[in-house]
């Protein structure tokens, strides 16, 4: 099994807590792209499989992604075999609930809870929240561990260096152990489990803009923040992408997931030259640029955004040209399913990587019938129509 790279989730839907915008110029460095991708952050191994994975067919129910696997090892769990799942106890070290898309994944893996334990699959599940802070999470693994009392330990990392002694201090314990969403640097866990990566997301992105965009238009690149695995993969993707084509690529801005930060910086773009598209590694973003827009009076760009409910209202309100690449949010389903799994001494993969498909404008309507109901800052790929509190728990957040 490869060692799992961070993947870190939530990517897409990240949302910091900063200081109101500014009012400064686009700084020099944003002035051309250098599209040659940081070799720090590029593994040109990783990257061309990431993009053949997305024509892969995976295995699994057609109707439940977060089952299907792409090209799975499987491996025997009948050591963890328990005699009573029903009597079983699940607990989950969680990085955070910081963010719209983990909040939407929290509660739809509580909902899956609740339907494998009135089936008798599992029993207590027990959660601790570290709030982003890694010395929180090594503690709150700890005291799993040392509590003696859970069947299963499952972990999403706030970090993949730094949380990586506590995952193996979990996997010492003789705790089966599932990690997901967020990668570390071992492979001690039964399962590691996560969608395609970040290359995935930034190539459907960059190859849309290729695609829909004449020689010679302007690109302009939305960043949240660098130094993150997942979001660097999705710029190194857009490099390659761009290097190969004849776009404009104006460069980059760090935007720290700021609504009036990215509306600002787009704002002072559009009063130096026209934007004909803009790129983004993480969309949930998209509406503040597309009101910078509107408030230049200057036409909609080609856009990538992703699966949050307000940009895809959006673009179907505006009749936009756009594509939303997406971090697979069902993904929070299948951890508690491979504990049950476990428990039940059935195969998993030990790597579980789980689809990665982009809505395109010909889905638009039918993922947004579907979740009409639900708010704004929900991510229409949850995948959990089929479970118990569907919809309220979600509607209700």
């Amino acid at each position: 099994m490869r060692v799992p790279r961070v993947l870190l989730a939530g990517a897409a839907g990240l949302t910091l807590m900063l200081t109101a915008c500014t009012t400064d110029a686009p700084t020099d460095a944003v002035e051309g792209a250098d599209l040659t991708p940081d070799q720090e952050w590029f593994d040109e191994a990783e990257f061309e499989t990431q993009l053949a994975q997305r024509e892969i067919t995976p295995e699994g129910p057609e109707d439940q992604p977060w089952l299907q696997a792409i090209e799975p090892e499987w491996i025997d769990t009948s050591e963890f075999a328990h005699e009573s799942p029903e009597d079983a106890t699940l607990c989950f070290s969680n990085a955070s609930v910081s963010n719209p898309w983990r909040v939407t994944g929290s509660i739809t893996m509580e909902q899956q809870v609740e339907a494998l334990r009135d089936q008798g699959r599992i029993g207590e599940f027990r959660v601790s929240d570290a709030a982003d802070n890694d010395n929180q999470q090594i503690s709150d693994i700890q005291a799993f561990v040392d509590s003696g009392e859970c069947d299963v330990i499952i972990i999403s990392p706030s970090t993949t260096a730094t949380l990586t002694p506590a995952v193996e201090t979990a996997c010492e314990s003789g705790v089966p152990v599932v990690v997901f969403d967020r990668g570390v640097n071992t492979d001690c866990m039964v399962t590691f489990i996560h969608p395609i990566g970040g290359y995935a997301f930034g190539a459907d992105a960059a190859e849309f803009l290729v695609e829909e965009l004449e020689p010679g238009s302007t690109v302009l690149a939305l960043r949240i923040l660098p130094g993150v695995d997942v979001l660097e993969h999705r710029w190194a993707a857009a490099q390659r992408i761009f290097a190969d084509s004849e776009l404009d690529v104006l460069g980059y801005e760090f935007t720290e997931g700021d609504g009036a930060k990215i509306k600002d910086l787009v704002s002072q773009h559009l009063q130096r030259g026209e934007v004909d598209g803009i790129w983004m590694d993480a969309g949930d973003g998209a509406v503040a640029a597309l009101e910078a827009f509107e408030d230049a009076g200057q036409p909609y760009p080609v856009i990538s955004g992703e699966d949050e409910l307000s940009f895809m209202r959006k673009w179907r309100e505006e009749d936009l040209t756009a594509i939303a690449p997406v971090y697979s949010n069902f993904q929070w389903r299948t951890p508690i399913l491979a504990a049950s799994m476990i428990l039940a001494g059935e195969e998993v993969p030990s790597e579980w990587v789980l689809p990665q498909e982009p809505v395109r404008a010909n889905e638009l309507d039918e993922y947004l019938e579907r979740n009409e109901a639900m708010p704004s800052l929900h991510y229409a790929k949850f995948g959990g129509e089929d479970l118990p509190g569907y919809p309220e728990a979600w509607t209700e957040r």
